[in-house]
């Protein structure tokens, strides 16, 4: 939407003019379509409030002025819930002319957002369930387009319909948290960390909201279909109320502490709307008493966007600081890079906005995020990290990039991370992914160095398993599991005489069970490659038979070899490693030898 602002004119920041544009047009429209929403359920007054509360609150303005998708986002989902309640409330509203708008809709607002696809499944249902007079349900189909608009256009850009976004955010996609008890659990508790703390205006959300809100939260969310139920609007407050719960959506991402709480906020108009409910239900049960009372229900929802006005200097302060700490840090370093690095550098990123743009340079973001093929070795750890660069050396050497600006603790690869060359401090801020941001010359010398083992036992090299290289892993059936996280793993070096070796390697293991291919049937020998943090036994198991333990010293390299005795090689063998009294280790490699 921005690129043809860019077009005309609006270059280097100036294309943030027409950021703060179509922000702030879509929040005004958003307090609009607010206030349609609730008309019905809440009456004028508090509607009216509801409004307000959109302008009031932080959540909206900070996302606003700050250029991201988010209100836009917002009020497309506004926008099109009103008009498909519309559409399911009165024979007067569906029209051909009104079908075509929300066929478009539904096809729109999933290219806005991914959460959009609500919107499709929404227009699919209310023209399935209330059809045109001619009685036809077959354009209801069109609506499932929509989602897999983005899925398609993915499959022929990348290889892959699976966005990197969801790759390396979303929790049922992600090989630590991503099924069972582990997926149960991070889901509960981010749903946990939504009603006790964010909801109730503590922590991450207290910029934004009162402390101890979540009563009025909880009570607002209740009055939605208790005011649909007395003003017989039960498919707008049913509807109205789902877009409500749809905040549940975020709680199986990886985390939605990111940028402000924004994958919260494209659903809190409709919240907004509950409180708009919520003061008329107040007012209904004062007229109960004196019917000039229930004036007294514009006054409520008044107060509550008063409430979140007064944070709203608060959130200004914010943005102020935020947007100067990126400022002092991102821009400059992506300035410096324009002004200081060969045209043809390639500079490999952990946040891509400002030093993609601003620097000139081509860009290769180790999270995935906007390069593909890199989400998933970001979602893995460091140490997949290293050993996926160890294959692009080999395979394609002009894909790395020759220069890093990264946060060095993100990065966690110093394996890769050469001479420092800049670098940008900034401590009086809280949105920033670190203190110091710092550029480097890639180096590239230590890829490779540890394929081999330090003392190779003779014999033929039949196999090996690089642990944390993730095509690797896989062809020896490596079981990740769910003991360790991503980041748990390194991509850890050593010193070995004059040389230095590094290797990708999982830490924190208490197990490791994987299979080796092509075993001599006159015996064979398996060299290991483990690492510390304390003293560990590890005894490895071959078909359910012990060949061995291991002492491994705290903070070092230990590299073991296990005789496997011919009876036990069937071409395929079985490896089982395990910590002895429950110690964690950390494994690197396994190569299997014939005799």
């Amino acid at each position: 939407v921005l690129a043809p602002l860019y077009l005309l004119g609006l270059r280097d920041l100036s294309i943030i003019w027409g950021a703060w544009a179509l922000g702030f047009l879509a929040l005004g429209a958003l307090s609009v379509e607010t206030y349609r929403l609730a008309l019905p359920l809440a009456g004028r007054s508090a509607s009216f409030g509801a409004g307000a509360m959109v302008l009031c609150f932080g959540g909206y303005v900070w996302c606003a002025a700050s250029g991201m998708e988010v209100v836009p986002a917002s009020w497309v989902l506004a926008f099109s819930l009103r008009h498909c309640v519309e559409w399911g409330e009165t024979a007067d509203h569906r029209t051909l002319r009104h079908r075509r708008l929300l066929l478009a809709l539904s096809l729109l607002a999933p290219l806005v957002r991914p959460e959009g696809v609500l919107i499709s499944a929404l227009v699919f249902g209310v023209l399935a369930a209330f059809p045109l007079a001619s009685g036809t349900r077959a354009p209801a189909l069109v609506a499932l387009v929509g989602p897999v608009i983005v899925p398609f256009f993915n499959l022929v850009l990348t290889g892959h319909a699976t966005s990197s976004t969801t790759i390396v955010k979303w929790l049922p996609g992600n090989p630590y948290y991503g099924h069972g008890a582990a997926l149960v659990a991070a889901v509960r508790e981010n749903v946990r960390l939504l009603f006790e703390v964010l909801l109730d205006g503590r922590e991450w959300s207290a910029v934004y909201l009162p402390t101890g809100s979540r009563p009025f939260a909880i009570a607002a969310l209740v009055a939605i279909p208790a005011t649909g139920f007395l003003r017989r609007r039960g498919l707008r407050a049913a509807l109205v109320f789902a877009m409500a719960l749809a905040i549940l959506i975020p709680c199986t991402y990886l985390t939605f502490l990111w940028n402000r709480l924004r994958y919260l906020w494209p659903f809190a108009f409709a919240w907004f709307v509950g409180l708009a409910c919520l003061s008329s239900c107040v007012a209904e049960l004062l007229a109960s008493v004196h019917p000039r009372l229930r004036a007294v229900g514009g006054a409520v929802s008044a107060f509550f966007a008063f409430a979140l006005a007064s944070h709203l200097g608060w959130t200004l302060d914010d943005l102020w600081g935020s947007s100067s700490a990126i400022d002092r840090q991102q821009v400059a370093l992506g300035r410096w890079a324009n002004e200081t690095l060969a045209p043809n550098a390639r500079i490999g990123v952990n946040d891509t906005g400002a030093i993609g743009y601003l620097s000139h340079r081509k860009t290769f973001d180790v999270v995935g995020l906007t390069t593909p093929d890199e989400a998933r070795y970001w979602v893995a750890g460091a140490g997949s990290r290293f050993e996926h660069y160890e294959r692009l050396y080999r395979a394609s050497p002009g894909r790395l990039p020759t220069h890093f600006i990264v946060y060095p603790q993100w990065m966690a690869c110093d394996a890769v991370l050469g001479d420092e060359l800049h670098d940008a401090t900034v401590t009086d801020q809280t949105i920033l992914g670190g203190t110091t941001m710092t550029a480097y010359d890639a180096r590239y010398d230590l890829l490779g160095t540890g394929e081999a083992p330090n003392a190779a036992p003779g014999g033929q090299l039949v196999d090996e398993l690089d642990v944390a290289d993730l095509e690797s892993e896989a062809v020896h059936d490596y079981l990740i599991g769910t003991q360790t996280r991503e980041t748990d793993d390194q991509a850890l070096s050593y010193d070995l005489g004059e040389r230095t070796i590094a290797d990708g390697a999982r830490m924190a293991r208490i197990e490791d069970h994987f299979v080796l291919h092509g075993a001599h049937p006159g015996g064979n020998v398996v060299v290991a490659r483990f690492v510390a943090d304390q003293p560990a036994d590890v005894e490895v198991r071959v078909a359910g038979n012990s060949v061995g333990v291991a002492s491994l010293s705290a903070g070092e390299w230990t590299e073991a070899s296990f005789d496997v005795p011919p009876d036990l090689a069937r071409g395929a063998i079985d490896v089982a490693v395990a910590s002895l009294h429950g110690t964690k280790f950390g494994s690197a490699h396994y190569w299997l030898y014939g005799r």
